[in-house]
This record gives C-alpha cells, structure tokens and sequence, in this order.
C-alpha cells in the first residue's frame, strides 16, 4: 500500500513508501479508499521538520490531513459501500478535558488531543484508511472532485460560529465583512459571508491570477491597497494571513461593537507597534479580538451543508493542481500560483 510519509523533525525527509501496511482495525470500523488529499501550509511546516509527531511506537508519520476518500466497508451502518467520506482531523484528549468531554475537542484544555497526519495519528494519505464512525462525515455525492475542501472549510464554519455567538451578546445586524488574505482559508470565509447575505470584502496582494476572480465571482469586491487604506468600517473582519502587520491594522480596522477573528498563524517575528493606541481602540469601540483553529464535529457537519449549497464550478476553481501520488514530491513543492494543490490517489 502506498503512502506519502515524513520522520518527524527531520528535514525534507518526505517518501512514498509502497510497502506501507494496511490500517489497522483499531483506528476505526469504517475502511476507506482514499481519493484524494489537499495539501496547506500546515503539511509544508511539518514536511520542513518545525514540528509534527508520530504515533506511539513509529518513527514515520503519514500525512494528510484534509481527506477525501469512498467507503469500502461500514459494518457500524453509519455510512454505507460507496459514500463519499471525510475524516475529522482531532480526537479528543483521552483524559479528557472539559471541552473534549462534551464533543467541544476543537477547545482543548491540556492540549493532549491528537491528530491524522499532524499529532500522533496516521494521516489519510495513503491509499486505504479507517475512520471511526463519529468521525467521519458523510458527504453529497456532487462534491466529488471537491470534497477534500471540506477540513479547511470546517476551519472557516466554526469561525463564523463563534463570530456568530460573539455578536449576539449585543443587538447583532452585520452588514460588511473584511476578509485579509484570498488563500484557501480566506476564499472560503469569503463564501460563507456570502452565504449568510453580507457584503462582503477580501484583500490580498495578489493583483494578477485566479484569485481576484474567484473574488468578484462570489459577488464580493477585491481590493489590493494596505488594511488601513480600505474605505470600510466592517462589522467583522476575519484575518487569514497570519503576517503581523495584516493582523494588526486587522484588528485596528473593525467598526463599532465589530468582532475580529484570527484564523493565520503568524511567524515568529518582532514589530514595533502602539499597544496603548490599540488598547484604547478595542475599549471604547466594544470591539473583540479572538483566535480560532480547527472544528469539532459540529462544524465539520456545517461545512458539509455549505459546500453543497456552494456553486461546484467555483470551488473546482480553488483546485490550481491536481498531482498524481506518483509526482508526490511535486505536489508539496508550493508554487506562487497555487491556491490549493490536491495529492490525487486515483492516478
């Protein structure tokens, strides 16, 4: 059996293993063929050797993280022969924690959940993988070629959640959004803005290739100037760049009673900025500032309706290359083009 797998911490020790051995039965009733996985920044962090973590025992991890794959077998009859599936990514702390112990395992307390092709848990890019049934989640046949999108548009519903639950501790009716950043994680906020009917508003340096396209085709406006030159006061900004200067003008740039969620991992870097001047911004203006990662279940099974509701020729368009397994090396390679690469198991 195929599989595209690292040694933790070990630079570019990136493979193919062709001898890999079949998943065992311990990781989940439901077997399943995989057909494609998404690569992200995540994959290319863990593939460079910045971190990543193998399971117990083995010194190799399968990556992938963001699945898509056809079940060969359910004898739970959670999901049956046929169905397309995605794999949720974290499991729950075994201990566990508060969070994890009533489903909410995207919260973890004492950080000792884990997860498929990141933390201690075999990744789905390999050519067969298990899945128990309270992970995995069914998907509409239609989002065949696209149903890798689901984990990172999990990411993006579960934003809009608790941007949602944050807005209503005061009378909430948003009108514009403010999206930093049109990579995959940013279109998508951009779609499920659309989706709940705001007008809608994405930034990105990008002035040529796919992206102000794929903008302007969801009915938003695409803008190139700095955060601060925007003439907008949005009533949510979703920032998914992780570049200190974007998060900060980010944060300056939300309207009265505006909430700013954080979706980018920033890098390790020092700027110099006003904390007074900002600190006076947040106060008087009643203004939230939060971080969110990863999806608990929930959101997951919220991502799946809106990509369904979502135009199948729009999200196809988020796909800039598809690589055969056989080109594996490629497909981690990032170029300046791409959007979002699929690792393509059915080739």
């Amino acid at each position: 059996m195929r599989a595209v797998t690292v040694t933790p911490g070990v630079p570019n020790s990136l493979r193919l293993a062709d001898d890999h051995p079949e998943p065992l039965a311990e990781e989940g009733a439901i077997l399943v063929e995989a057909l494609a996985v998404g690569i992200c920044g995540t994959d290319h962090e863990i593939v460079a050797g910045d971190y990543g973590e193998a399971p117990p025992g083995a010194s190799a991890l399968v990556l992938g993280h963001e699945s898509l794959g056809r079940v060969l077998e359910d004898p739970s009859g959670t999901l049956q022969p046929g169905d397309l599936v995605a794999g949720i990514v974290r499991h729950p702390d075994p201990v566990p924690c508060p969070n994890c112990a009533v489903g909410e395992w995207d919260m973890c307390r004492n950080g000792e959940y884990t997860e498929h092709g990141i933390k201690a848990l075999p990744g789905f890019a390999r050519d067969r993988w298990r899945v128990q049934p309270r992970f995995a989640v069914g998907l509409d046949p239609a989002l065949a070629p696209v149903g890798m999108l689901l984990e990172p548009a999990s990411v993006v519903a579960k934003a809009w959640d608790h941007i949602e639950r944050i807005g209503t501790r005061a009378e909430w009716q948003p009108q514009t959004v403010l999206v930093t950043g049109a990579g995959p994680i940013g279109l998508l906020a951009a779609l499920l803005a659309t989706q709940r009917g705001l007008s809608v508003h994405v930034l990105d340096r990008a002035t040529t290739g796919p992206k102000p396209g794929l903008v302007r085709a969801l009915g938003a406006t695409y803008h190139t100037e700095p955060v601060g030159q925007v003439d907008l006061d949005p009533d949510v900004v979703v920032e998914c760049t992780g570049a200190p200067v974007v998060v900060l003008d980010a944060m300056c740039k939300a309207g009265p009673a505006g909430v700013v969620c954080l979706t980018g991992v920033s890098p390790g870097r020092t700027i110099d900025f006003d904390a007074g001047a900002l600190n006076r911004e947040l106060v008087l203006e009643n203004n939230v500032v939060f971080g969110s990662v990863n999806a608990n279940r929930r959101h997951w099974d919220l991502a799946a309706e809106a990509l369904a509701q979502a135009d199948l020729a729009w999200l196809a368009s988020l796909i800039t290359r598809r690589v055969p397994v056989g080109a594996y090396a490629e497909a981690y390679t990032p170029t300046a083009d791409d959007i979002k690469v699929v690792l393509d198991f059915t080739t």
